[in-house]
């Protein structure tokens, strides 16, 4: 398939490659359109909006720091996953099974995250890509060795109770996000 060399509209009006990318469409089986929405010419000059602007449009306190931390994160995971298991104990038989279960299911959620957070905290400003890169690494091989950990050792796990309070704990983050 031909491809244009650069970004910029044709200097005529006119897409010369336009028939070739037609014709060559054509016959690999993809349906081309004459209008196609990439074809239009674009503004590639992007300019970062001023504090003034940024205020105008997202209010007073863009600025201001998030009062979410990592740690609150955590902390919210622990709380949801604890009122889950709370839940599984009232209304599941056997109770005990099912709140250890889901008790487990919140910890492999919020243990690899206090995890990632006291690395963050251990960086004190020193971040780079990389070291997010390891974190991240680790935060995902700890929480695959838990469940590994928990289906190889603990034989009377529910998994019901354990997944649902995993993915009750996992959504936090997005509560998080909304609460800024």
């Amino acid at each position: 398939m031909a491809v244009k060399a650069s970004n910029q509209a044709p200097k005529s009006g006119r897409d010369e490659h336009r028939d070739e990318r037609t014709v060559s469409d054509a016959s690999s089986g993809q349906h081309a359109t004459h209008e196609e929405p990439w074809d239009a010419e674009q503004d590639n000059n992007i300019v970062p909006l001023t504090r003034a602007e940024a205020e105008k449009l997202f209010g007073p306190n863009v600025s201001r720091p998030s009062r979410v931390t990592p740690f609150k994160v955590v902390a919210a995971q622990m709380v949801l996953s604890l009122g889950a298991t709370l839940v599984w104990w009232l209304f599941y038989e056997p109770p005990g099974a099912a709140a250890l279960s889901a008790f487990l299911g919140g910890a492999i959620c919020w243990v690899p995250g206090a995890l990632f957070a006291a690395r963050l905290r251990t960086l004190s400003g020193a971040e780079t890509v990389m070291s997010w890169m390891i974190g991240e690494a680790l935060k995902m091989g700890t929480t695959i060795a838990m469940f590994v950990a928990i289906a190889f050792w603990y034989h009377d796990v529910r998994w019901v109770p354990l997944l649902v309070t995993y993915l009750i704990a996992l959504k936090t983050y997005w509560i998080a996000l909304a609460w800024r």
